[in-house]
């Protein structure tokens, strides 16, 4: 029984991993823009249609293909930030949500239109291997994406506490006001922020083809728990997204194990709702960000 439980642990961290870089994506606009993006997870997508192209076309293993996905997608999230997002923050809230809901909705249909609904999939030489540690399996390639997820995670951590850009980020996220008044330019900190949150789902795509199929829809699957994630671990918190998303994922494998394949979803919600009737800041309500 306690080995039933520990791999239903490990299984749920290793996938609660990506999550985190999608969750940390939205929680960063969100945090520093003051926009929902409901697109990030169609982002995850085109990171996993780049990946798959780079592996069939090019023979580039799809780890190596994060020095090509991250930075095409942080050059696509700058280019959102100045030519739609930017037009719409003087606005009131319903314009900036059907913009990214539109941008969401755009993305899936021209997916479908050009790349058609059929599963792609990259098979690598690790995509079958595991390690076995007593009665334990650890697949090789979650494993990968689950190490290089929390190194990305760190390296953005270490970035906007220890840089000024990162710190001009994080001021602008508590108060975009007093940020501009002390000198901050609130559209570098936001083109910034986006083209970061954009990098950060191609590199969830990338990470995820050697062991989970792309097609047009796959990015409705991770969003909805990002939102998740992000709510959980308290809107616009950083390493609340991160702590969220790793418990996520290990509720929902365990749900998964012990009440039903499809009850994953359910035992994750029911953690939400829980959490917010107890906490209803989130779990990292006063944490620092």
């Amino acid at each position: 029984m306690l080995e039933i439980v520990a791999q239903a642990v490990i299984n749920g961290l290793l996938i609660g991993g990506i999550y985190a870089l999608v969750s940390i994506g939205v929680t960063l606009i969100f945090g520093v823009v003051k926009i929902v993006n409901f697109a990030q997870g169609e982002f995850v997508m085109i990171g996993m249609y780049i990946t798959f192209f780079l592996a069939t076309q090019l023979g580039i293993d799809p780890i190596l293909s994060l020095v090509v996905s991250m930075p095409l997608l942080f050059v696509v999230g700058v280019l959102i930030q100045h030519f739609l997002i930017r037009r719409v923050l003087g606005l009131n809230d319903l314009p900036q949500i059907f913009l990214t809901f539109a941008l969401s909705l755009l993305l899936m249909n021209l997916a479908l239109m050009l790349l058609t609904a059929n599963y792609r999939t990259v098979h690598t030489w690790y995509s079958d291997e595991a390690l076995h540690i007593g009665g334990l399996y650890i697949p090789i390639a979650k494993l990968a994406a689950f190490v290089l997820a929390m190194v990305l995670s760190g390296i953005l951590w270490t970035f906007l506490h220890s840089t000024d850009l990162g710190k001009a980020m994080r001021a602008a996220s508590q108060n975009r006001d007093v940020a501009q008044l002390m000198g901050i330019n609130p559209h570098r900190v936001f083109a910034v922020a986006l083209g970061i949150a954009l990098a950060l789902a191609g590199a969830a795509g990338s990470l995820l083809m050697p062991f989970y199929p792309a097609y047009p829809l796959v990015g409705q699957v991770f969003v909805l728990m990002a939102f998740v994630a992000v709510v959980l671990g308290t809107l616009g918190n950083v390493l609340g997204a991160l702590v969220a998303s790793l418990l996520m994922g290990v509720a929902e494998s365990l749900g998964i194990q012990f009440i039903g394949a499809d009850s994953g979803l359910i035992v994750v919600f029911l953690l939400l709702l829980t959490t917010l009737a107890v906490r209803p800041s989130g779990l990292a309500g006063g944490w620092r960000r």
